[in-house]
């Protein structure tokens, strides 16, 4: 690697990081609420209501999932960075239950960005997008001050295999695949709070895929998931409680923070996000004896964050598992039951 390559600090050259850039989901809403939803018998999931990606009916076995996703960098490293945005956006096809495809690359850099760099940021897409089962088939790259990278994914499903945001049902548990926490580890790392340590291992977890977690929940037939990104644990709980019709009650003691992350939020540490979520959701969250410190976690913005799992109480068991047996991460943090709206316990 160059020395011009080494002193590149791809976070300086931006005003905010991952998922945390995200459009204010407050405004998102407004802006949305003028637009006449298109209507077709085969556009399975569109803007009515929305979802984590575009479903579109091709017959009685097949579907194609639509998504994109790109942002400014959350991190230094090129590598990292690439890894960590194609997840992001490969990940919302996990989260409709399907399996990606084709992925294009959405580009954008500075002229002057050393090519070693953007080298490193499009091989270790190119990587995860294999891993995940698919192919990085081109793109389309401009100019621009701020760095920004993402894919375009297309994916299959079967009509009758997709996993909707608004299908939870009361009496269902609620179950979360990734830990909280990567802005407040990210934002504290920046700031010259969190340690190197704690860096690596929330890259660790933004650099995994929701793969592996969607096959072993397959078999659960989950009423609905959502994976939670940039509007945090609280507003994505939101939009499902909201989208589905029932109260969705969350555990404050139950949620699983990234190591460093809680201590994060009780020296103040925030991202920019956090008060956009706040204004997002805090109307519809109510909180009932939770210390501000979990609070803070489930306002914080998730970059690559994991599934939001809401199935049949009794199914919870044979789920837990079944991730056991794979080794994977999943914590139960609620339920769900009649009612409107986030209670927080």
């Amino acid at each position: 690697m160059s020395s011009q390559t080494q002193t590149v600090r791809l976070t300086e050259l931006a005003t905010c990081g991952g998922c945390a850039a995200k459009y204010s989901a407050a405004r998102l809403e407004e802006l949305l609420r003028g637009f006449v939803p298109v209507e077709s018998e085969n556009l399975l999931v569109g803007l009515a209501p929305a979802d984590d990606a575009a479903v579109y009916k091709l017959d009685d076995e097949r579907a194609i999932i639509f998504t994109l996703d790109f942002f400014p960098p959350v991190v230094d490293d090129p590598a990292d960075y690439g890894a960590i945005a194609a997840t992001n956006a490969l990940n919302d096809v996990f989260a409709m239950g399907g399996n990606p495809l084709l992925a294009l690359s959405i580009a954008a850099f500075p002229e002057e960005l050393p090519t070693e760099v953007l080298g490193q940021i499009f091989a270790a897409a190119d990587q995860q997008v294999r891993a995940a089962g698919a192919l990085l088939a081109g793109g389309h790259t401009i100019r621009d001050a701020e760095p920004k990278y993402g894919l375009a994914v297309v994916g299959t499903v079967h009509p009758d295999g997709i996993w909707p945001k608004n299908g939870a049902r009361p009496g269902d548990a609620l179950f979360l695949t990734k830990p909280l926490g990567t802005g407040l580890v990210m934002s504290g790392y920046k700031s010259g709070l969190a340690g190197t340590q704690q860096l690596d291992r929330a890259v660790s977890w933004m650099r995994t895929l929701n793969k592996a977690a969607a096959d072993a929940l397959r078999a659960a037939a989950p009423n609905a998931v959502t994976d939670v990104t940039g509007f945090g644990l609280f507003g994505h709980a939101h939009e499902m409680a909201s989208r589905s019709g029932v109260a969705i009650v969350l555990e404050s003691e139950r949620f699983p923070a990234l190591d460093g992350a809680l201590d994060m939020a009780r020296k103040q540490v925030r991202t920019s996000g956090d008060p956009r979520n706040r204004d997002f959701a805090s109307a519809h969250v109510h909180v009932d004896g939770a210390p501000e410190t979990l609070v803070a976690l489930g306002y914080d913005p998730q970059t690559a964050g994991g599934l939001l799992v809401s199935l049949p109480r009794e199914r919870g068991l044979a789920l837990e598992a079944e991730f056991d047996r794979a080794g994977l991460f999943l914590r139960r943090i609620g339920w769900v039951e009649e009612g409107a709206g986030v209670l927080v316990r």
